[in-house]
C-alpha cells in the first residue's frame, strides 16, 4: 500500500512539474482551456460549472455558466468571457475586460484564483473534480480514529453545519486518547482530497483516503492514525 502510494505521490508531483511548465505558453492554454470546468471553494461546498468556449468575443473568449452560479458564488454574475493574459494567467473577466478572478496553474489542470476579502477558489476541468473529489455527503456524519492495529482512540462528527465561510463543525465523543482530546478539533473541510481538522489554536491534521473507507493522517508515521467512516 505504501509502494503504490509513493508512486502515486511520484507521479503527481512529475505533473505538478510539468504542469506550470506547459501553462508558460499562452497559445497552448488558449487551446487547452475549451470546454466545461468547475470552479469552487477550496473544499467544494460551493460549486459553479462553467463552459469556456474558443469563440472570440469582443473583450476575450466567450463562456456560459450553468444557472446555479449566481446562487452558488454571487462574483459569478459578472463573469462574462475569458481571456489568457500574460504567460500563464486565466482571466475570467467582466464585460469591460476587467478581472474578476484571475487563476494560474498550481499543478497539472488545477487552477488558484484570490479574491481579496473572500479566499481562494479552485477552477478544474469538470470531469476530474467529479471523479477523483469526495462529494461532502460522503463526509457527513459518525467516524472512529483508530490505530493501526485497530484500537479505537476517539469517536468523531463531521457536520454540514458552517463555522465560517469555509470550514464545518467537528465534535469530539467523550474518552478520547489524551493527544487528541488535547488537539480538540473544533472545524473541517475536504480540501484537494484531504480531510482537514483544525482545532481553535490553529493546529491542522491533515488525513488522506487510502480507500473509499480508510483515511490516514499525513505525514505517514509508524504507528499511523487513521479515521474509519462509521
Amino acid at each position: 500500500m505504501r509502494v503504490l502510494r509513493a508512486v502515486a505521490l511520484l507521479i503527481a508531483a512529475c505533473a505538478a512539474a510539468i504542469g506550470p511548465a506547459r501553462a508558460q505558453d499562452a497559445t497552448t492554454l488558449k487551446k487547452e482551456m475549451p470546454g466545461q470546468w468547475e470552479l469552487s471553494t477550496t473544499e467544494r461546498s460551493k460549486t459553479c460549472v462553467i463552459t469556456m468556449k474558443s469563440d472570440a468575443g469582443a473583450q476575450g473568449f466567450k463562456l456560459e455558466l450553468e444557472p446555479a452560479c449566481k446562487t452558488a458564488l454571487p462574483f459569478t454574475k459578472d463573469i462574462v468571457a475569458w481571456s489568457v493574459k500574460g504567460l500563464d494567467i486565466v482571466r475570467l473577466q467582466d464585460a469591460t475586460g476587467e478581472s474578476v478572478i484571475d487563476f494560474t496553474e498550481v499543478e497539472a489542470g488545477i487552477f488558484e484564483g484570490l479574491r481579496q476579502g473572500e479566499g481562494v477558489y479552485i477552477l478544474q476541468d469538470l470531469a476530474a473534480a467529479r471523479s477523483m473529489a469526495k462529494s461532502m455527503d460522503q463526509m457527513i456524519g459518525d467516524w472512529a480514529m483508530v490505530r493501526s492495529n485497530g484500537q479505537p482512540v476517539c469517536g468523531l462528527t463531521l457536520t454540514n453545519t458552517e463555522a465560517d465561510q469555509d470550514n464545518f463543525q467537528v465534535f469530539l465523543k467523550p474518552k478520547c486518547d489524551a493527544a487528541i482530546a488535547q488537539f480538540n478539533p473544533t472545524q473541517w473541510r475536504l480540501e484537494r482530497g484531504q480531510i482537514i481538522l483544525m482545532s481553535k489554536s490553529g493546529d491542522v491534521w491533515q488525513f488522506e483516503a487510502d480507500d473509499n473507507a480508510q483515511w490516514r493522517r499525513v505525514p505517514d508515521t509508524a504507528d499511523p492514525l487513521i479515521m474509519l467512516r462509521q
